[in-house]
């Protein structure tokens, strides 16, 4: 029987990888003019981003507990096995959300067969996992083969990512007040990076140009055989920059593949338009 692929909506794929590759997705909520929508199925970014740019602050939340168990009862009852690939518990609670109602099937469903993995990652960092994933099961790759690729990619996915305005990161409470106003006076890029899911700068850049230059070396410090990889890059209404960087990457490392992918209304209403990251593995199995 075919794994099932399970994800929620931080991972920034789109809505037609779900549907096109029968991978279950668990959107994120987010609240907008008092009305509340779900991330990736029923409110574009570009709201987000929108409402942002006219002063409004947007909150985020977990998928409904009640999605969890009607999801999960209904695989058990089918004796479905799977694997749901989950957002950094450090950034949301979802992880913990959904192995709390996994227990409570279990209880009902003994021998229901799903193993939840907190990838640690956030936006492309998921999305690379998630893609590789759903791409070994629908090759009918057995469970041990697909949660061995989960969990390595897990472990050694690099997030590198800068935001176009701190201010947007010191409301969520990710840097502090004092960071993001000294990072706004003197026009200063920081260059930010994902490690054991949370949020940890690595340094500050003053300029774009200089910032996305660092970027590429960065990436030749850190990254394991580039060329051999797909290198996932994802942004907030930022496209050209997310094409600038295609193409030095391209160029300097000639990877497998540059996947790009916006940036959820999830993650976006925390990060704010103009946020670029990028995504790659330090280490190759």
């Amino acid at each position: 029987m075919q794994i099932k692929i399970l994800a929620d909506s931080p991972c920034d794929l789109p809505l037609h990888f779900f549907e096109k590759n029968n991978v279950i997705l668990f959107p994120l909520k987010v609240q907008l003019n008092g009305e509340e929508y779900e991330d990736v199925k029923t409110i574009d970014p570009n709201q987000v981003y929108e409402a942002i740019r006219n002063g409004l602050t947007l909150k985020t939340s977990q998928p409904s507990p009640f999605l969890f168990e009607e999801v999960f009862t209904k695989m058990a009852e089918a004796n479905e096995d799977g694997i749901y690939i989950a957002f950094s518990s450090e950034l949301s609670g979802t992880y913990q959300t959904a192995v709390m109602i996994l227990d409570q099937v279990k209880e009902k469903y003994p021998n229901f067969r799903l193993t939840i993995v907190d990838t640690k990652c956030a936006s492309l960092g998921q999305g690379l996992i998630v893609k590789e994933a759903a791409r070994l099961s629908a090759e009918n790759a057995d469970k041990e083969t697909i949660l061995k690729d989960v969990l390595f990619k897990s472990q050694h996915m690099e997030h590198l990512f800068s935001v176009e305005d701190l201010d947007y990161l010191a409301k969520g409470g990710r840097v502090s007040k004092a960071s993001a106003f000294l990072g706004g006076l003197l026009n200063i890029k920081p260059l930010l990076n994902v490690e054991d899911g949370k949020l940890v700068p690595i340094e500050k850049i003053r300029g774009k140009k200089k910032l996305l230059s660092r970027i590429i070396e960065v990436m030749r410090e850190r990254g394991d055989n580039l060329n051999e990889q797909v290198i996932g890059i994802s942004h907030a209404d930022n496209e050209e920059t997310a094409l600038a960087v295609k193409a030095m990457i391209e160029e300097e490392f000639h990877p497998k593949e540059v996947y790009i992918s916006s940036i959820g209304s999830a993650i976006g209403a925390h990060t704010g338009a103009g946020t670029i990251a990028i995504f790659f593995l330090n280490d190759l199995p």
